[in-house]
């Protein structure tokens, strides 16, 4: 039976877990990545096979919000068997509308799925970086303890709440992998307004749900409160803005040298610092910031008017009283043309800021 199938898989997870500590309950050993992926995987796609969402609901409209989805359990007769989806209509079985991605996190490759409900942005969509600050509306529940129907939730934000895509190890708190994997594919949202009531109205924000193993969450945390949780999260994303966590002049994303989507495991100099939270990354006698290009851009009427060229980033904006705006950029230098950037070769010592 399906839904006895679902029930048993997540015995299993609970019984490896416990498995894993020693015979005196002290001493706890994480469960293997590649074997727990797997276990993971087939609680997940039994979840998908047995739930449906509200799907004609988002099919006319605009502007919907994480809480118009609905997630239900198929229906179970006596035998304990799933029944037909009703009104087949207006909803749709998830696992024939997801889309399932992969994605290699500490040497394991792990599936995952998203359901896309509205890409946002409109005609000008603004996509977030992996290392970015977004905020967003969104709802984490477990999969895990939603075997039985019942949908626990164990994390919300109704209102936007922002929050890190990426940590910095010491005043900055990241997220799970999943979000930094996810995100990114939806763009925030195309405009907002402030009602009379006070409240911020977003228009065409990203829209959708994301099923991912613990190997992409928590894995032996106890975040959701219990090991090895697989989750759900419904969200909107709303805003983004480029974070640069060593404020060197290079947007973190850049910093991702070998375009891995993993900044940790970038240190030019080796010094033992990652290159963005590292201010000399080349580990020279010139500054990051003193290697790159500064420029500073009469006033313009609205950011639409810079147009920035390659290897230029904002370093900052000012609005002027008359709501005009001056931009300062930075922009990546490579003086002997060798293709490798100013800023991440020691043996060029340029500062440009002299």
């Amino acid at each position: 039976m399906l839904r006895l199938s679902l029930i048993l898989l997540t015995l299993t997870m609970v019984l490896i877990s416990c498995s894993s500590d020693d015979d005196n309950g002290s001493t706890f050993v994480a469960a293997d990545r590649t074997e727990q992926q797997v276990i993971d995987d087939a609680v997940i796609l039994q979840y998908l096979s047995s739930h449906y969402y509200n799907s004609s609901f988002f099919e006319t409209g605009s502007d919907f919000k994480y809480t118009d989805i609905n997630i239900s359990e198929l229906p179970v007769d006596l035998n304990g068997e799933y029944e037909a989806m009703p009104d087949p209509t207006n909803n749709t079985l998830l696992i024939d509308a997801v889309e399932t991605r992969t994605a290699t996190y500490y040497d394991v490759e792990y599936k995952y799925y998203v359901l896309s409900l509205n890409q946002g942005g409109g005609d000008t969509p603004e996509f977030p970086k992996f290392t970015d600050f977004v905020r967003a509306r969104y709802e984490g529940s477990s999969i895990n303890e939603e075997v039985g129907g019942e949908e626990v939730v164990f994390d919300s934000a109704i209102t936007a709440a922002g929050f890190n895509l990426q940590t910095d190890f010491i005043s900055i708190v990241g997220v799970i992998k999943a979000w930094q994997l996810v995100l990114p594919t939806f763009s925030a949202a195309e405009s907002f307004d402030i009602g009379v009531d006070g409240n911020v109205n977003f228009t065409n924000p990203g829209l959708g749900i994301m099923f991912v193993p613990s190997g992409l969450g928590y894995f032996s945390g106890t975040s959701t409160g219990s090991s090895y949780d697989n989750l759900i999260f419904k969200f909107e994303l709303l805003q983004t803005d480029t974070v640069d966590h060593d404020d060197d002049g290079v947007p973190s994303y850049i910093e991702d040298l070998n375009e891995n989507l993993n900044i940790e495991d970038d240190d030019t100099d080796e010094d033992g610092f990652f290159n963005y939270i590292d201010n000399n990354d080349d580990g020279d006698n010139v500054f990051t910031i003193d290697e790159l290009i500064t420029t500073v851009y009469p006033p313009m009427a609205s950011e639409n008017d810079l147009t920035l060229a390659e290897n230029e980033f904002i370093r900052s904006r000012v609005v002027n009283t008359d709501g005009s705006i001056t931009f300062k950029t930075v922009t990546i230098a490579d003086s002997n043309n060798d293709g490798v950037p100013d800023y991440l070769d020691p043996s060029i010592e340029i500062n440009y800021n002299e």
